[in-house]
């Protein structure tokens, strides 16, 4: 019988048993077992980290298949999630007004997309603070007579509101050359903008990475249909979402 060949000798530092636990371990908590690709941090992860991180610390690409199946499956925010005083329920908006002013909602809408695809870091967080700090500008117009423009917190949010603004003064000039007047008031601006803060809130998840409110309004304007896509087309997208 031939000799037993002896044990292999354990090499310093080196412990198979953790290191295989190691590979398999997700790259974000380090314990659980990894059972899913995220692109956010290219590499693996658990499904727990995916769920409490997803849209929080993670910035989740919208392609993403776990993103969009929790998009499917998840539950709109109750009346309780929202701060009330951001929704602006002081201005009121009527279903005559969204019908008359499709237009005007249809092109501060496709504002908002050129701000978020010229810049792809945007999220919800800025669109909806530039929306809202445009809306308190005009609220402060329409009741007192006073322009003072909202200070924004980034470059990003201001890039924003800059689109809005030269989508309005578009409009205005449109008026002016079509009827030789504009009658586009102060007042329509702020509810449309109104309307838009509260699209935002309920489009989006809310958490600070979000970018579903983002997503949707790319839906309604892809960018090989825009020249396509007649305007009554894409305002109807944005009154009946």
């Amino acid at each position: 019988m031939l000799p037993r060949p002896p044990p292999p000798v354990p090499q310093p530092g080196c412990n198979n048993e953790q290191e295989e636990y190691h590979e398999l371990s997700c790259m974000i908590c380090e314990v659980r077992k990894e059972k899913r690709f995220c692109p956010a941090v290219h590499g693996r992860i658990c499904p727990q980290c995916c769920g409490e991180q997803r849209e929080v610390t993670l910035d989740c690409p919208s392609d993403c298949p776990y993103l969009q199946q929790s998009r499917e499956h998840e539950k709109p925010r109750s009346a309780e999630e929202f701060d009330q005083g951001a929704l602006f329920l002081q201005v009121e908006i009527s279903d005559q007004f969204t019908y008359e002013r499709e237009h005007l909602l249809m092109g501060l809408s496709y504002a908002l997309v050129k701000a978020a695809r010229a810049d792809r870091n945007l999220n919800d967080r800025d669109l909806l603070a530039a929306l809202s700090a445009m809306s308190n500008s005009y609220e402060r117009l329409v009741n007192s007579g006073l322009h003072y423009e909202q200070p924004l917190a980034s470059t990003a949010q201001h890039a924003a509101a800059a689109q809005v603004e030269e989508m309005v003064k578009h409009y205005r000039e449109a008026e002016q050359k079509q009827m030789g007047y504009s009658n586009l008031r102060d007042s329509d601006v702020l509810k449309a903008l109104v309307f838009l803060v509260r699209l935002g809130h309920g489009r989006s998840s809310g958490r600070p990475k979000s970018r579903a409110f983002i997503d949707f309004l790319f839906a309604q304007f892809p960018e090989k249909e825009t020249a396509v896509v007649t305007p009554q087309e894409a305002g109807s997208r944005i009154i009946v979402p």
